[in-house]
């Protein structure tokens, strides 16, 4: 590279990232678990059309991939999935049970055995979305694993109902759903997969209703377990409608353990009794089934995930109440937490390595990296350096942020010019954008090109009142935040007030939309698989978990119908004016086509003729996994901004805009 320092315009300098190396980067490990002593966790695959595998860390340190293509390991329960498999060892080898994406079948696999392949546990449905599995749990000794059953009843979106059921590990059920044993009735919408005491007499889990979402309020649910294996009893035990329960476990010594948020911040729970009151959370939103931001230790430690804006991995003493975190790089650990004896396995990241598979020993508080480590697949020099950042939005509230200044190590740009921003709406809304490395951030900045990563008003990590924020205000507070923060960084000299662009996929795809269709502060904007019809989302538009989202975002329908008119893009597809790319999945059931479709009919109804492109892809849902599409997808919004914000990027190719 040399010492020498090139003067070259913002949004122009050559950058060894490119499209096809972030794409091959996207994505990270997730779901741990321990099979025996071995450690093992799903792991994606871009390049193989998004899949997901199964890996297995050996006793020797050797790594493999435990199912090959086409096998897929990933749940589609609620959609969003959550803990696909589970396993132990037996003597001849390992026992693996895990859920098949493509026909959402869950399977039994022994891979030492000779000429071994995996072995369906369930049937097919035809009916509406089908058959579906989530948390499985195994339970040797009665020949069963048990989980989440999701089962359509007909072709409508929420058509559905959710149990927790026995599935026989023999095979009986593969062609007959009646062999499943249903261990509780369908009186919840939606439940988690239950965790079995100690002593195998008690089983908790959780369960919650519409209009709630689980950040919203959950029950911590017990019941007895008779000598048959049937439950009976079931009574709720802690939360309710203004209680989010995030998370629940048993101790070893047969204490029940619960991650709840009655303080306004979710904190950890022993029978009833905090543990350490802090204004930190110790849980998060329940997106995914399964996820575990603490795991009790044999000892009777407890591992957790824990933090305020960000997360750290440490140990509490449940007498005492101290935390002592885990040393090392990590500055963000993921709610994905297993313990065997004083190992936990965890999944932690930096903003200056991705997300990696790490080992702590609770006895030591060492860490180590044991699995996908992180390799620079570039000079690091290329990396961003974020600054986090407070700024005050309107009624001097508050708003977090995460800004990455255009970075180079041999390019800077003239003195008088300053660079164009783009604003990172995230997704949820309920969710947080974490402090990581993110190579997609990094193919904008090293090219001159800021980024600014938004936590606005009901994002997580800030306790509930922050997140309470966005209740039936979605659309403003998100928008006004967004808008806040970039117009700030204008006015103090950071950013280019007339580069200004905003970009956001999913609920962030929303608020992308919304700013470009109520406010002028961006030049151009990015939208991808977005919500635009808040009617039309919420009446026949999505899946069942958020068919009624919109009650605490936006408010009851029946009650407040103009409001959904009032901030819907759709309805004022007359009103924008800016460049805009739109970028979307043919096969997405959460934000489906039609939105888009909607939305760029009324454009042409009302006639207006704005700079934009439309491309759909397909084969991709709600999130695009396949590599291919994420380098159009990269390349695509490159363009849109070199073409509005005029900027000389090298070697990309130019994207058509249509009026």
């Amino acid at each position: 590279m040399g010492d020498i320092v090139q003067t070259l315009a913002y949004g122009s300098w050559p950058s060894p990232i490119d499209a096809s190396l972030a794409a091959a980067h996207d994505g990270h490990p997730e779901y741990v678990g321990f099979v025996g002593d071995e450690a093992w966790w799903t792991e994606p695959r871009p390049k193989e059309a998004g899949r997901r595998t199964l890996v297995r860390r050996r006793a020797d340190g050797s790594e493999e991939s435990v199912l090959p293509a086409p096998w897929n390991v990933r749940s589609r329960v609620i959609e969003y999935g959550g803990q696909p498999w589970t396993g132990t060892m037996l003597d001849t080898g390992p026992l693996i049970v895990f859920v098949n994406f493509v026909d959402q079948r869950l399977y039994v696999y022994e891979p030492a055995a000779p000429d071994s392949e995996p072995r369906p546990l369930t049937p097919v449905s035809l009916v509406g979305g089908g058959l579906r599995w989530v948390d499985p749990q195994l339970h040797l000794e009665r020949g069963e694993v048990w989980c989440v059953l999701e089962e359509f009843t007909g072709d409508g979106p929420t058509d559905v109902r959710r149990v927790v059921a026995a599935v026989p590990l023999d095979g009986s059920a593969e062609q007959d759903l009646g062999a499943v044993r249903e261990l509780i009735d369908d009186r919840h919408q939606f439940v988690t997969g239950p965790r079995l005491s100690p002593d195998r007499r008690r089983a908790a889990w959780l369960a919650w209703d519409h209009p709630r979402m689980p950040w919203d309020g959950t029950e911590l649910m017990l019941a007895d377990v008779a000598a048959d294996g049937t439950l009976h009893g079931a009574r709720s035990a802690a939360g309710g409608t203004d209680e989010s329960i995030a998370q629940v476990d048993w101790a070893a010594d047969g204490s029940l353990l619960y991650s709840s948020d009655r303080t306004g911040w979710w904190n950890l729970y022993r029978d009833g009794r905090p543990l350490c009151r802090r204004e930190e959370e110790f849980g998060g939103p329940l997106w995914k089934i399964g996820r575990r931001w603490f795991a009790p230790l044999a000892d009777g430690l407890i591992a957790v995930v824990h933090g305020r804006g960000a997360t750290a991995l440490g140990i509490l003493d449940p007498e005492t109440g101290e935390v002592v975190d885990t040393a090392g790089p990590w500055t963000e650990f993921a709610p994905n937490l297993a313990a065997n004896g004083s190992r936990v396995l965890g999944i932690a990241a930096s903003p200056r390595s991705a997300y990696e598979v790490v080992e702590l020993d609770a006895g030591t508080r060492q860490a180590r990296v044991i699995g996908d480590a992180h390799d620079d697949p570039v000079n690091p020099a290329y990396y961003p350096e974020p600054q986090i950042r407070t700024f005050t939005g309107p009624a001097g509230r508050e708003i977090h942020a995460h800004i990455y200044p255009p970075h180079h190590p041999a390019c800077v740009a003239p003195g008088d010019e300053l660079p164009p921003y783009v604003v990172w709406a995230h997704g949820g809304p309920t969710d947080r954008a974490p402090l990581v490395l993110d190579l997609q951030i990094a193919y904008f900045t090293s090219r001159g090109i800021g980024v600014a990563e938004v936590n606005y008003g009901g994002s997580t990590g800030h306790g509930r009142a922050y997140r309470n924020r966005l209740r039936e205000q979605w659309g403003v507070v998100d928008v006004e935040d967004c808008a806040a923060v970039a117009l700030a960084l204008a006015d103090e000299g950071t950013a280019d007030r007339d580069r200004l662009a905003i970009r956001g996929g999913s609920a962030g795809g929303w608020t992308a939309a919304a700013s470009l269709t109520s406010t002028d502060v961006y030049a151009c904007g990015t939208i991808l698989y977005p919500i635009l019809d808040l009617a039309g989302w919420s009446a026949e538009g999505t899946h069942d978990f958020e068919s009624q989202y919109l009650e605490t975002l936006v408010g009851p329908f029946a009650d407040v119908p103009g409001r959904y008119a009032e901030r819907s893009p759709t309805e004022h597809a007359d009103r924008i004016t800016a460049p805009f790319l739109l970028l979307q999945g043919l096969d997405d059931v959460v934000c489906p086509p039609a939105q888009c479709e909607r939305f760029l009919a009324r454009m042409e109804a009302e006639g207006r003729r704005v700079p934009h492109a439309y491309i759909a892809f397909e084969g991709e849902g709600h999130g695009f996994r396949r590599a291919d599409t994420m380098v159009r997808v990269l390349e695509s919004e490159l363009s849109l901004y070199a073409q509005v914000l005029g900027l000389n990027p090298a070697g990309i190719p130019t994207l058509e805009l249509t009026k």
